[in-house]
């Protein structure tokens, strides 16, 4: 059951010191070494991730600190990044180009250049996973005929692996290429990898992750009479649908897996509970999963997790905390995921009372916070306007040996602009640089907004073109606003060479909108009759 509320303590008592007084952002820092990054805790995020084994690198840290600078500072220049890079006489090894590239892994343009550089050095040789490294960028930012070639430079060198394929096949689904995903299937019968139920599962489980289930259907129909299906082929093509709010289709393709002789395990019962939830279909997954209580199989704490995430989210608090108790009754323990769904669901309702004392039983139950609690209490306090709190929780986060990821940065760096604290939003900024993260595109937004904000169009704009220059895509921004501040300044040849650019980037509106300001900055010049921008 849960803790009665009696004596309310505040956060400071529950996770730490959270006395917030800062001047700059770094100093709230330990010297935990933060690396790579760990997965978010977001509450509209369905996907389930996988763990990610993480093999530790041999290469010199610093090393990889020192060209990362070199990179950062000189790749828009034509030739000085690679002639500094040779004077440093660094001795590559496959370890240390992974770790580059996973420090530009948002910044296709400078890792692309440095993996060219890489390549070409005397006595080196991509390998496997170097190649493989540089492919997933290349996938997460959509440059599919780059990807392309690549692959098949890999096919003539013979150092293709599964994860090649499943790095172009994910790209293609998760851009909607579903033709291109299927041809990647037929790809690796060229390359002669042997396509068995386990490689087709895992094909039919991508699609159906970005929503192309109606075409993992279709390829799994196409494919019936040469490949054996299991039980996993089932559960993934029910998620598929699942995840399309498809229950009719569900329905019939769960009715076929029992004809069929498959007997839905956990697993399947889990995907078809989440399915009916995320339909709102509420009091069909509660009967689903009494029926799971009754008859089996078992409620696991997966099962649990689900209901009570969702009845989190629909502020549904009384029931949540029902399910929470039955949780503790059946015998299992609960574990962070759980106390992070009632966390954020108390948070959202603004209960901050329960929120402590939460995190109070938590601490006495002996739970480990890891990164997606630590991201929701972040989250939690920025939505409330309360950065310095936020930071609070970061210092407590970094303290306790979990690694912050990007998300952190970007919700504490974005409350603080809100809060128009820009020295502050400027150190979180310098913060993450530091600590060797690369900016995404959701940073820079959050920090090109910060100066739009403070009326600082030269510096959005500086940090605009650092973007485009990286590969990345143009914000969402309001561009009338940012050009409007410039025509106030007078300085229409900023305003046409960034119109430029972002029509080689392919943001053809945005370059309108600029090159029309730019015009009309022109036209005012010449008529020496000032146009009242309002």
């Amino acid at each position: 059951m849960l803790i009665p509320i009696s004596n309310l303590r505040a956060l400071r008592e529950n996770l730490g010191d959270f006395d917030c007084s800062y001047r700059r952002f770094s100093s709230v820092c330990c010297d935990s070494e933060i690396g790579d990054e760990v997965e978010n805790f977001d509450d509209d995020n369905d996907d389930e991730k996988n763990e990610v084994l993480v093999v530790e690198s041999s290469a010199d840290p610093m090393e990889v600190d020192r060209v990362c600078k070199v990179i950062d500072e000189l790749f828009e220049l034509d030739r000085n990044m690679e002639a500094v890079l040779d004077e440093f006489g660094i001795s590559l090894s496959h370890d240390f180009v992974v770790d580059v590239l996973e420090r530009f892994k948002h910044a296709r343009k400078p890792a692309f250049r440095f993996f060219c550089w890489a390549g070409g050095k005397p006595g080196f040789a991509h390998d496997s996973r170097t190649y493989n490294s540089m492919m997933s960028i290349l996938g997460k930012t959509r440059q599919f005929e780059t990807l392309v070639s690549m692959l098949e430079e890999m096919g003539e060198k013979g150092l293709l692996t599964m994860e090649t394929f499943m790095i172009a096949i994910k790209a293609f689904a998760s851009a909607k290429e579903r033709k291109k995903a299927v041809g990647m299937f037929e790809l690796m019968k060229k390359y002669k990898f042997k396509v068995g139920v386990n490689t087709i599962n895992c094909l039919l489980d991508t699609l159906g992750r970005a929503k192309l289930g109606k075409e993992g259907q279709a390829l799994f129909e196409k494919l019936k009479g040469r490949f054996t299906p299991n039980l996993q082929t089932y559960t993934v093509l029910l998620n598929g649908w699942c995840r399309l709010k498809n229950l009719i289709e569900a329905g019939k393709l769960w009715n076929e897996m029992i004809d069929l002789g498959f007997k839905p395990d956990i697993v399947a019962h889990n995907v078809m509970l989440e399915g009916l939830l995320r339909s709102r279909k509420r009091s069909d997954a509660i009967k689903l999963f009494e029926v799971m209580k009754a008859k089996g199989p078992v409620p696991n704490m997966k099962s649990y997790t689900i209901l009570i995430r969702e009845l989190c989210k629909q502020g549904k608090m009384r029931e949540a905390v029902e399910y929470f108790d039955d949780l503790i009754e059946s015998g299992n323990q609960p574990d962070t995921a759980v106390y992070t769904c009632l966390i954020t669901g108390f948070g959202n309702l603004k209960n901050m009372d329960m929120v402590y004392e939460l995190l109070k039983e938590m601490k006495e139950k002996g739970c480990t916070p890891d990164g997606r609690f630590y991201n929701a209490l972040i989250k939690l306090m920025t939505s409330r306007k309360m950065p310095d709190e936020a930071v609070g929780v970061y210092k407590r986060m970094v303290q306790s040996g979990v690694k912050p990821s990007i998300h952190t940065y970007n919700m504490i760096m974005k409350s603080y602009f809100i809060t128009r604290n820009f020295e502050m939003g400027q150190s979180v900024w310098d913060e993450m640089i530091e600590k060797g993260f690369c900016p995404d595109c959701n940073s820079y937004t959050v920090f090109i907004g910060g100066f739009i904000r403070q009326g600082k169009s030269g510096e959005a704009c500086k940090y605009l073109e650092e973007m485009l220059e990286k590969g990345m895509k143009a914000p969402q921004l309001d561009y009338n606003k940012f050009a409007a501040d410039f025509s106030r300044a007078g300085k229409p040849d900023i305003l046409e060479e960034l119109a430029q650019k972002m029509k080689f980037a392919g943001k053809f509106e945005v370059s309108n909108v600029l090159a029309r300001w730019a015009e009309m900055m022109r036209k005012r010049v010449k008529k020496r009759d000032p146009i009242k921008v309002g």
